[in-house]
């Protein structure tokens, strides 16, 4: 049986109003439950990649499925409706909130969709599920999870935004840099422990990083600078 496609791309662009594409990529696929890894240097395009698939950006043109939902022809309020209820996002930078306990960081998600709270119900509630996903991600101490996520890590605070992003069971993962800030040990170990989670709930994951080494540990890895074409002929020019 052929696996059901996630994301669909195909004649995508994206140009700010006045300039030249920064997107043009003829065809990408992700099909559901693959753990895809995107090599994406700087100017490559990774970030309005990301942010069209994930619904925030609109393409000039072209045609971006996303778990079955055209975001180039929805309005608004599906895209955010989609988003809230069936992605994960794990930033760069993890965009935590700072007056917000671990727990309460990693619970965020439900209170925004109701979708991703009745899943939850369905494991213990809230509080069970987003103490099972911390722990799972090495982080079960009790006095950790009332902490202040200020107080944290860059390497818990790391793990604390895998955790929001996987709460509420998404269909989806996007992973921005995520571990640009780890050293290789911890990068392996975090990068390990993802791809667990992803596989047991069979989300999808897409992964974009600026360190090709580590697209061994995906089922399969592409190039953004070759995939995006506007990158290329700003290469040439």
């Amino acid at each position: 049986m052929e696996p059901q496609t996630c994301i669909e791309l195909r004649d995508v662009t994206f140009a700010w109003p006045g300039e030249p594409a920064l997107l043009d990529i003829s065809r990408l696929t992700v099909s559901q439950g693959e753990k895809l890894f995107l090599k994406g240097a700087s100017g490559s395009g990774k970030s309005t990649l990301l942010g069209l698939i994930a619904g925030v950006l609109s393409p000039r043109s072209g045609l971006i499925s996303v778990l079955g939902q055209d975001q180039a022809q929805a309005g608004g309020s599906q895209r955010d409706h989609l988003r809230a209820n069936r992605l994960g996002v794990i930033f760069q930078m993890f965009n935590l909130v700072p007056y917000l306990s671990v727990l309460q960081n990693v619970a965020l998600p439900c209170r925004f969709s109701p979708d991703r709270a009745r899943r939850v119900s369905e494991n213990g509630g809230v509080t069970a599920e987003a103490r099972r996903l911390l722990a799972q991600l090495g982080l079960h101490e009790p006095s950790l999870l009332s902490r202040s996520v200020s107080a944290l890590s860059v390497g818990q605070q790391q793990r604390v935004a895998a955790a929001r992003a996987l709460i509420g069971q998404p269909d989806l993962v996007i992973a921005d840099e995520p571990t640009s800030a780890l050293d290789a040990d911890s990068r392996d170990r975090f990068i390990a422990l993802l791809n667990a989670q992803v596989e047991a709930s069979g989300a999808t994951l897409v992964f974009v990083s600026h360190d090709g080494g580590l697209a061994g540990q995906f089922d399969r890895a592409l190039d953004l600078t070759t995939l995006n074409r506007a990158a290329r002929r700003q290469r040439t020019d």
